[in-house]
């Protein structure tokens, strides 16, 4: 069976995620067979493997790191919310259900079974399992329904590491919270902390670090510096790139219920972009391109746009700049949605945009696809690569299909597709330039994403120990 460790933080948003992709391809460039773990995953970014089950996109990435095939072993459980305080639970890369918080806890000892089980398999294969808990471990009000911190770590005897946030003030405090709030018989199970996100001179650390060993047993193994990189990150939307003075400024709108907002990762890597979320219509005026996102409740959303002034600024950008909607948003610019089983909440529809002469029902399954689709029309011989996460069906009508299954059509500028993961592949990028007249980069994202995690591993290696962290899985 495989040795574990743990990557458990302060709270959300600390660089868990990254952290465990980057020792993911630490262990693989030293030629270890590893592999990740993270057994609950509450997130909107999910992807589909090339088997067609769902899993979270931060695993995906995981994987990537460690040179294998993403595989829904290494996320058995995957939470998406959705309106109405509820969320849908996939199982083993399944839809099970929607379910509130209160009625999600009463399955933990299920979906920890499903869970252990999941881990055992990975185990059995591989030599080092790279884990990954959720949050923070010191939530004293979840402890008894926890499967995927202190609970799952006991379970691999794993070595737990740490992470707190240096970026958001007062890491000491944290660590210090967070280790005094465990239970005795978890807490030694803690080896080190690792303070993520840190600007300027380390030797300034060293006397806090020499008062936080004073107070607590376990030492500091790392100081990982701030890193500008555009790999997605799992809680967050703050992937805006930096640069103002870019050829194209690309508007992504702000939906309440986003989702794989993962899609933009690459035009956050590419020089010719400024990317910018928008949180107000007047945001969008001075963009060459605006994009309506993935949603997980497109009806909501929908009604958002309308409700707070971004149907008018969209449309005003029609004719002018180039529209594109993806899976939910491509749904969006369309002429109607409905829902008559209430997938989303009541039964019921909306117009939408109108701007694709596009309709769509919500149905009761999910299409879960991930391959090479061959394009139609003014896109025939090319081949298109991406995967389709939807629970809707589409309605094109005499609008031409620029791709099979007609996940891909445009009228005019307004482009709409299913695909998620578009601007990973520098064909669709050709394609999409060829008809919309726009100037993206057509470089491929797949080896600037093995660039920035090789620079991950390699920046992990000069500012961890090591040799400390590893000690007890090598």
């Amino acid at each position: 069976m495989a040795k574990s460790i743990m990557f458990q933080g302060t709270g959300s948003g600390v660089g868990k995620s990254l952290l465990t992709a980057g020792f993911c391809r630490l262990l693989n460039n030293m030629g270890v067979s590893v592999a990740p773990f993270k057994s609950q995953n509450m997130a909107l970014n999910a992807g589909v493997t090339t088997d067609g089950l769902e899993m979270g996109r931060a695993q995906i990435l995981q994987a990537e790191a460690a040179g294998i095939t993403p595989d829904v072993r290494m996320n058995p459980i995957l939470l998406k919310p959705q309106g109405e305080a509820k969320s849908q639970l996939v199982r083993m890369g399944m839809v099970a259900g929607v379910y509130s918080a209160r009625e999600y806890y009463t399955l933990s000892s299920e979906n920890f079974d499903t869970a252990c089980k999941a881990y055992d398999s990975l185990a059995s294969q591989y030599e080092v399992i790279v884990m990954e808990g959720a949050g923070s471990p010191a939530e004293i009000n979840l402890h008894k329904t926890d499967i995927v911190n202190m609970r799952m770590a006991e379970y691999a005897n794993a070595d737990v590491q740490i992470i707190g946030d240096i970026d958001r003030g007062g890491v000491f405090a944290w660590m210090k919270g967070t280790y005094d709030l465990l239970p005795a018989d978890t807490a030694r199970l803690v080896k080190g902390f690792i303070i993520n996100k840190f600007r300027g001179d380390k030797t300034l650390l060293e006397p806090g670090i020499r008062m936080f060993g004073e107070l607590i047993p376990v030492p500091v193994t790392g100081i990982m510096p701030h890193m500008r990189l555009s790999l997605e990150e799992e809680d967050s939307q703050d992937i805006q790139s930096d640069t103002e003075k870019a050829e194209m400024k690309v508007g992504v709108v702000r939906l309440p219920y986003i989702s794989n907002f993962s899609d933009f990762a690459p035009l956050k890597a590419m020089k010719c972009v400024q990317l910018v979320y928008a949180s107000k219509p007047h945001e969008l005026y001075d963009c060459d391109i605006v994009i309506i996102p993935g949603s997980k409740h497109t009806i909501y959303d929908m009604k958002f746009l309308r409700e707070s002034g971004f149907a008018e600024a969209v449309k005003k950008a029609v004719g002018r700049i180039p529209v594109i909607g993806i899976c939910g948003g491509f749904q969006m610019l369309g002429e109607k949605i409905t829902d008559p089983l209430g997938i989303e909440g009541e039964k019921g529809g909306i117009n939408g945009l109108g701007l694709l002469p596009v309709s769509t029902v919500i149905t009761q399954q999910k299409e879960l696809i991930h391959k090479e689709y061959a394009g139609r029309n003014a896109w025939s011989g090319l081949t298109l690569t991406g995967y389709e996460m939807h629970m809707g069906r589409t309605e094109t009508g005499d609008l031409v299909s620029l791709a099979e299954n007609g996940v891909c059509t445009a009228k005019g500028k307004v482009f709409g597709t299913y695909l998620h993961g578009f601007f990973e592949h520098s064909e669709n990028i050709k394609a999409l330039n060829s008809l919309l007249g726009t100037a993206f980069e057509e470089t491929d994202y797949v080896n600037e994403k093995e660039r920035q995690l090789d620079l991950l591993a390699e920046t992990i290696k000069h500012n961890c120990d090591i040799d400390l962290i590893l000690k007890g899985v090598l």
